[in-house]
């Protein structure tokens, strides 16, 4: 099964406003024809408001959206040529997995031979030849999910939104079925728009992410460019785990520099002027030894995790969490320990 031409969306200072207050504003953005886009962000912060209006089931307050080359702003869903697939997959609990992939295409007045090739042809994209007549009731979760997705890919749209998809499911399960729709996505060329609060999940699938916070746009990039170089505080807390801390940028000798509390650590400025900042360290770029150089700080709490030892340290610079990978012991409370930098903090712009 081969996907159509993939299109792009494009969404232009778009807003939804439920009363006074908007659920999304004055968002911009555009994915390219044939990538994996993730709106990623906590709830309540617009991504789902965001996914449902490029769907067609909510209108637009100001703004435009297009796909391919059409505005789409004011069409219905059925007009729009994309595919949804919902975090409670909708299966209808009555039909034979056959005949709710192939619905769709009945209900287009497709000949019913040629729908029912199409979707056993769809249902073995996703590896579930032999289940045609099954119910839904007599699949396992994941294989319902791939139902869904199934049932969305035989239509063959031009977009394929997805939201929240893997969160009725268990933590391995999840892996499993993420890596199978971003093989998927790249097999078929498909252009999809992706909705998470799941930052793991986000990072695994995507293209690119665009990391969303009260109804705005907080930063966009690849999964790289956010975790590794986030901007705001937000965006590196929402990325991953890292300890926030007050510092001091200077130029000393020509070499940009952070002063964190007694540490002195050269770094990439960023284009920022010299002055106050925030800065983030990532748990895995601080590593505790007993005596030799480095931050001093006390053991506050050890705990282990199986595949990490989680431990929270005291210093001068306020309590910090370390992630220490291994099967080492939890170290007792009170334990004297030192901190080092294994690669320098990440500068924040806001």
């Amino acid at each position: 099964m081969s996907a159509r031409k993939a299109a792009a969306v494009e969404l232009d200072a778009v807003t939804k406003s439920y009363g006074a207050s908007p659920a999304v504003d004055r968002v911009s953005l555009r994915v390219e024809p044939g990538t994996l886009v993730t709106l990623l962000g906590p709830s309540g912060c617009g991504k789902t408001t965001t996914l449902r209006m490029i769907a067609g089931l909510e209108m637009p307050t100001s703004g435009a959206i297009r796909i391919g080359e059409a505005d789409v702003s004011r069409r219905p869903p059925w007009e729009r040529d994309v595919g949804m697939v919902f975090q409670s997959y909708a299966l209808f609990p009555h039909m034979s997995v056959a005949d709710n992939v192939a619905y769709g295409l009945r209900s287009g007045r497709m000949a019913a031979g040629e729908a029912a090739a199409r979707a056993r042809e769809a249902l073995a994209t996703v590896g579930l030849s032999g289940l045609e007549e099954r119910l839904p009731s007599e699949l396992s979760g994941g294989q319902q999910q791939r139902v869904a997705v199934a049932r969305a890919i035989v239509l063959e749209p031009a977009v394929l939104l997805f939201d929240e998809p893997l969160s009725n499911l268990d933590s391995r399960l999840r892996r499993t079925m993420r890596e199978e729709i971003r093989a998927l996505q790249q097999r078929l060329g498909m252009t999809v728009v992706y909705v998470t609060h799941d930052q793991s999940e986000a990072l695994a699938v995507s293209d690119r992410i665009v990391v969303m916070d009260h109804a705005r746009i907080a930063q966009a990039g690849t999964p790289r460019e956010l975790y590794e170089r986030p901007e705001t505080e937000f965006v590196a807390r929402f990325m991953g785990d890292a300890n926030l801390l007050d510092a001091t940028l200077a130029v000393e000798e020509g070499q940009d520099r952070l002063a964190i509390g007694p540490l002195r650590i050269d770094v990439d400025r960023r284009g920022m002027a010299p002055g106050p900042v925030r800065c983030a360290v990532r748990l895995e770029t601080l590593e505790i030894a007993v005596g030799g150089e480095g931050l001093a700080g006390t053991i506050a709490a050890s705990a282990y995790v199986g595949a990490a030892l989680e431990e929270h340290v005291d210093t001068a610079l306020g309590r910090l969490f370390v992630v220490t990978p291994g099967g080492a012991l939890p170290r007792p409370a009170g334990t004297a320990v030192r901190l080092r930098l294994k690669s320098p903090p990440i500068v924040l712009r806001g």
